[in-house]
């Protein structure tokens, strides 16, 4: 599995960026993949989550500003970030559970937790300034 995260850079407040992840090595199409965040002396949190036979997931602090999406003919995953704030400064990395879809079939998560994903793409850093 691998993991290229890109995209990031520096923005001011309000501004937007749109992240990008490429992916290999599984079936993109079908499993769960996300975005997750780490800001310098923070915990990594996640952002957003696109979990097999649900509706996309997001932090409350991201949402209806954040929209993930993927295209899986380009394997490909998104994070279109508008709106941002430096709150939002971090390194933001995408990640990939590598569960088959059948174990997401009575799944009651939001997959934004980082202990359920295995494999983990070098980050790249989004900056917001006031």
């Amino acid at each position: 599995v691998q993991l290229a995260a890109s995209g990031g850079g520096s923005v001011q407040a309000v501004g937007s960026l749109r992240l990008s992840c490429a992916a290999s090595g599984f079936a993109f199409s079908e499993d769960s993949i996300g975005w997750f965040r780490q800001a310098p002396g923070k915990g990594r949190e996640g952002v957003a989550a696109l979990v097999p036979e649900h509706h996309p997931t997001y932090a409350d602090s991201v949402k209806g500003r954040f929209t993930i999406s993927k295209d899986n003919a380009k394997n490909i995953l998104y994070l279109q970030m508008n709106n941002l704030k430096p709150e939002d400064t971090a390194l933001y990395s995408c990640a990939h559970d590598s569960r088959p879809k059948s174990a997401f079939a009575d799944y009651a998560g939001r997959g934004l937790n980082w202990y359920e994903y295995h494999h983990w793409g070098l980050g790249t850093q989004v900056t917001v300034s006031t």
